[in-house]
């Protein structure tokens, strides 16, 4: 909260005033004045700032500081008098500083600093010291007055010279001058002309040895830690530190860092005693700064407590404040109270607790004690009363003879209580035949030698106290002593709602009045619950426990007596908190931030509503966040630092001067979004005489809402009329625009829209004019089609063939150069593509189709070849037999006459035994037109058949044989042609190689290679060279020559050299690999198990290996 606005700061005219002194009264350029009298070297001055607290929840506090930081509060005392006063009507503060008798070393600069919640505000002025005087810019009533804003405080000061440029002044000079010549001129806020000086480029000279100096000035609070900073040129460099000229060396407190070519000195834990110039030094060459160490607020943690003593008892008035050794000031009435020659008041400091100590209190030490710090303040009442003087003899009535003695005697409780003898109300003075004695507690009258004349009535009436001892008995009719009868609003009481209201009524009358209490026609007793009514001699209490509102209204008190009665009305209004706003409303909603709006409370609690504090929730948190902290007056509230695509819940308290209110119910969930970026990549995609076609990207940034779709519009050129060009939104990225007219000029835009709103809009660089524009033909021939297409007999066909062009091209299909036949054939044509459709094709469908678009004299062609295969019909000759020997038989074939449009792939070979006729197939996949078929029956006659096989499948049927082959059985000699055998032998050798490998311990390990050889090699497995194929831990397998090793699993002993090597008649061949076995991952706590053997103690294995492979 600022005080800016309306913060003053006034010097009241002394009461002694002297002639002006030429030389100070500097008159104004435009009309020249004399200049205020001056206060002399003993005169007083006053210092008045008034603080306007319509909006403050609480006192605002107070500071008067002289220099820089040294607080006036604790220098109170003959010469000086801090005074404050609260004025309820003009809700003004009022803080007063007395200067008494002031001294030529009062001189020097002053400052008031008043803070509201820690912010604060202050004014300087200064008092010199020759005539110790003030400056002011007029004569008049309001002279002396020094107002906070900056602006005004520079037209009051002396004329400067308008080529003076303050800034470049303080850009010169060095840190420790900046005070003054902020008080020279008239700157009074020094934190903001500090900052100002740090962010002004202030051109330095280029130093050889800094890289980076320090800063002008900091400040930092008591007991925090501050670290200073430069950079160096050389990062070799020794700095040295010095404070106030003296070199600091490094100790606790005192840290010094080296980081590349930054030097650090740390301050931890500062005190007041570091507030001094620092200077770091690199040979000749220094920077310097000053360091402000501020001393916290000392706050009052326990307030002081109302007393009600009895007359001459001690009294003791207790505070705790929030650090030890802490200075207070205590006051009575706004006056400071001191130590003096009586040993009235005592100050007594016990760590945080400081007591005020009042002996013998009197009715004069009545009043209203303050205590303060200069981070608060705490309040109470003194209240005296005095003792209860008690009878115990009254006088009696005396009837005597003349000439005799007549004594009065009374007897009262107190003997120090003295008093006068009345008769017939004169008071008796003492003379020769009267004498008055007072001996301890007994008052005597004695009259000698009784005369008619002393016949009367004898009062005795004790000073200091309200009633009279007599013997006659007097009626004094009721009295009500109140200050604040009446219903207007100056007598009205005020009491919140919750405590108790107590009305004391002070009341004389004799013999005691009765009390009875009113509102309205209802007698008021303690029957009522809450109610309760006291009367004391002197005194009628009425109380009510925790106001309510219905306890507003006018209450009559009436005392009455026989003497008669009187009546008195008070009138009391109960103010409380307001009510709860209303559930606040989401105006708008921002990418981190929503405009959020409610009314006001329908009850203001009986104060005007001062303010609202607002709070926000994330929707699944218990945890509501104040977004601030001073009352806000308008009813309409930018909350921001929200997190996007976060649903949130505000709610609203309304502020008053009694307090804060219940919060308002939670407002409706709301999501902060902020509208998507703007579609990327808006261009033309097809143009027409009456339609636009086009295209967009989806923007970069779509943020935490769904996208909802896009929203496409026109306008003419030169207009700025946009239409939609859709009733609703879109979720394509492309739309045809339809129904434009012809030869105009169009532009065309298109925005995102999500649930923050539209986007901001993507716009077509230039205009468009709605007209056909001619585009030469070109065919896109797909890639697949690019090479044979090749379907099966009865397949559909069906090729889309796109293509471009405009107007819209001729398209013609031809196969073979031929047209096609549209009862074969079907073609459908459309603005982009062409397509080619056959249900069921035929052998006859094969063939090459071409296709051609043209526009006028432009064309383009395309071909595609179509390939309609089936399964072959018939072979060209039958299979015949063309030899049998031994258990063999030699069969030829030629291919068929029809292989299905497309090549034979192969064929397949069967036999079958012709007593059976089962069939058992020979070969399959065999690509030539003869074999051999082995291994027959001896006895049997056989008949063999072949199948021929193309892409589509196995022909549909087969040819048998011509000939049947039987083999001969044994006995029957066989004269062997006569031709010379081929040697078919073939030494061993390994076509695939082992391959090293690494595997885990426990899981199964193969090992594989391949080999070829004539007759078949016997094959051998080795592990470093001994034999393992009688080993269970290893099984060998052979399959078509791909020999595989299976190790079943392994362990890091099975780990070595592993050989396999092949023998037969021809030679042998061998191949060898690695194998590494690798442990699982054993956990350094796990125990070994019983049977196992380090390495290190294996000596020998024997492995007998005999295996024959077959």
């Amino acid at each position: 909260w600022h005080f800016k606005d309306f913060f003053t700061v006034a010097v009241k005219e002394p009461e002694k005033a002297v002639s002006p002194d030429p030389a100070v009264a500097e008159p104004k350029p435009e009309e020249p004045k004399e200049a205020p009298p001056a206060p002399t070297g003993s005169e007083n001055i006053t210092f008045v700032a008034r603080v306007c607290g319509e909006s403050l929840l609480k006192k605002p506090s107070v500071k008067w500081i002289k220099g820089k930081w040294m607080d006036l509060a604790s220098k109170s005392g003959k010469h000086l008098q801090l005074k404050e006063h609260y004025d309820r009507n003009s809700k003004v503060y009022t803080f007063e500083m007395h200067i008494i008798a002031a001294k030529a070393n009062f001189a020097g600069a002053y400052r008031c600093e008043v803070s509201s919640r820690d912010k604060p505000v202050c004014s300087c002025f200064l008092v010199r010291d020759s005539l110790l005087s003030y400056s002011s810019t007029d004569a008049g009533e309001d002279s002396g007055e020094l107002d906070f804003n900056l602006s005004n405080q520079i037209h009051s000061l002396p004329t400067l010279k308008p080529e003076v440029d303050v800034w470049e002044i303080l850009q010169n000079a060095p840190p420790s001058e900046y005070e003054k010549i902020a008080f020279q001129y008239g700157i009074t806020d020094l934190r903001g002309m500090l900052k100002r000086l740090k962010k002004m480029k202030k051109e330095e000279k280029k130093s050889a040895a800094f890289l980076r100096k320090l800063d002008p000035a900091y400040q930092v609070e008591k007991g925090h830690k501050i670290k200073l900073q430069i950079e160096v040129a050389n990062p070799d460099a020794e700095v040295k530190w010095l404070k106030n000229g003296q070199e600091i060396h490094p100790t606790g407190r005192y840290i010094f860092e080296s980081v590349g070519n930054k030097r650090f000195l740390t301050i931890n834990n500062c005190t007041l005693a570091d507030d001094a110039a620092y200077t770091c030094t690199i040979g000749e060459e220094k920077t310097v700064t000053e360091l402000f160490v501020k001393e916290p607020p000392v706050l009052i943690v326990r307030n002081l407590e109302d007393q009600m003593v009895m007359k001459g008892e001690r009294v003791e008035f207790e505070c705790e404040v929030s650090e030890e050794g802490a200075q207070v000031k205590w006051e009575k009435d706004g006056v400071e109270l001191t130590r003096d020659e009586s040993f009235k008041y005592r100050f007594k400091k016990d760590g945080c607790k400081h007591v005020l100590i009042i002996n013998d209190v009197t009715k004069e030490d009545c009043g209203h004690y303050r205590v303060k710090t200069n981070g608060g303040q705490s309040f109470a009442e003194l209240m005296v009363q005095e003792k209860q003087l008690e009878v115990y003899q009254n006088i009696a009535d005396l009837t005597v003879k003349a000439k005799d003695q007549a004594v009065f005697k009374c007897e009262v409780s107190d003997e120090n209580v003295k008093g006068i003898w009345y008769k017939n109300g004169v008071e008796v003075k003492p003379d020769a035949r009267t004498h008055i004695t007072h001996i301890g507690r007994i008052h005597k009258l004695t009259i000698d030698d009784v005369k008619p004349e002393d016949e009367g009535d004898y009062t005795f009436v004790p000073e200091g106290y309200a009633f009279n001892l007599s013997n006659v008995s007097l009626n004094y009719p009721p009295k009500i002593h109140l200050d604040c009868m009446g219903r207007t609003a100056e007598s009205t009481i005020l009491v919140v709602a919750g405590n108790k209201l107590r009305l004391d009524v002070p009341i004389t009358g004799d013999p005691a009045p009765t009390v009875v209490w009113t509102k309205g026609e209802k007698v008021l007793t303690d029957s009522d619950g809450r109610v309760h009514v006291e009367s004391t001699k002197g005194h009628c209490i009425f109380t009510i426990e925790g106001a309510e509102r219905q306890d507003e209204g006018v209450y009559s008190v009436i005392v009455r007596n026989p003497a008669g009665e009187d009546t008195a009305d008070i009138n009391v209004k109960v103010v409380d908190v307001p009510d709860p706003p209303e559930a606040p409303r989401i105006l708008s909603v921002g990418e981190d931030s929503c405009v959020v709006q409610w009314d006001p409370p329908l009850f203001d609690g009986g104060q005007p509503v001062i303010g609202y504090v607002l709070e926000r929730k994330k929707k699944k948190s218990y945890r509501w966040m104040r977004l601030n902290f001073d009352p806000f007056k308008e009813t309409t509230y930018e909350a921001k630092r929200m997190i996007e695509g976060v649903p949130y819940e505000m709610r609203v308290y309304a502020v008053n001067a009694i307090g804060m209110s219940r919060p308002s119910a939670a407002s409706q969930p709301f999501v902060p979004v902020a509208p998507t970026s703007e579609p990327t990549g808006l261009c033309v995609d097809d143009i027409s005489d009456t339609t636009i076609s086009l295209k967009w990207r989806p923007p970069e940034r779509i943020g935490s809402a769904e996208l909802e779709g896009y929203g496409v519009e026109y306008c003419k050129e030169g207009s700025d009329e946009w239409i939609p060009a859709f009733p609703s939104l879109t979720e394509s990225t492309s739309v045809i625009v339809c129904d434009l007219p012809t030869g105009e000029k169009m532009q065309f835009r298109v925005r995102a829209y999500n649930m923050a709103g539209p986007s901001l809009p993507a716009t077509l660089q230039q205009a468009v004019t709605i007209r056909e524009i001619m585009q030469r033909p070109k065919i896109w021939l797909p890639r697949n089609l690019r090479q044979t297409l090749i379907k099966k007999v009865g397949e559909t066909i069906n090729l889309v063939i796109p293509f471009q062009g405009k107007p819209r091209p001729q398209v013609t299909w031809t196969k073979n150069d031929e047209l096609l036949d549209p009862k074969q054939v079907s073609i459908r044509n459309s603005d982009t593509d062409t397509i080619l459709f056959i249900r069921k094709s035929e052998r006859k469908d094969s063939g090459k189709y071409e296709v051609q678009v043209q526009i006028e004299n432009v064309q383009d062609r395309a071909s595609v070849n179509i390939q309609i295969v089936e399964k072959h019909s018939q072979f060209g000759v039958p299979e015949n037999v063309i030899d049998v020997w031994g258990f063999n038989v030699a069969l030829e074939w030629k291919p068929p006459k029809d292989n299905g449009n497309c090549d034979i792939t192969g064929y397949t070979i069967q036999k079958a035994d012709k007593k059976t006729m089962d069939w058992y197939t020979v070969y399959e996949q065999y690509r030539r037109t003869n074999c051999v078929v082995s291994d027959l029956i001896m006895g049997n006659e056989y008949m063999f058949r072949v199948y021929a096989m193309n892409m589509v499948g196995l022909s549909p049927e087969s040819f048998l044989s011509k000939d049947s082959a039987y083999i001969q059985k044994t006995g029957i000699v066989y004269k062997p042609p006569s031709y010379k055998e081929h040697d078919f032998s073939e030494a061993p050798k390994f076509t695939h190689p082992l391959v090293s490998r690494s595997v885990i311990a426990g899981y199964n390990a193969t090992l594989s290679c391949s080999v070829r050889g004539i007759p078949k090699p016997k094959i051998t497995w080795y592990k470093n060279k001994m034999d393992i194929t009688n080993e269970a831990k290893y099984r060998m397998f052979s399959n078509q020559g791909v020999l595989t090793l299976e190790i079943r699993k392994p362990c890091p002993f099975d780990g070595g050299v592993y050989m396999c090597k092949a023998v037969n008649d021809s030679g042998e061949d061998i191949i060898e690999c690695k194998l590494e076995v690798r442990c699982k991952y054993m956990p350094l706590t796990q125990k070994l198990p019983r049977n196992f053997i380090p390495l290190s103690q294996v000596q020998h294995v024997w492995v007998l290996l005999n295996t024959e492979i077959d």
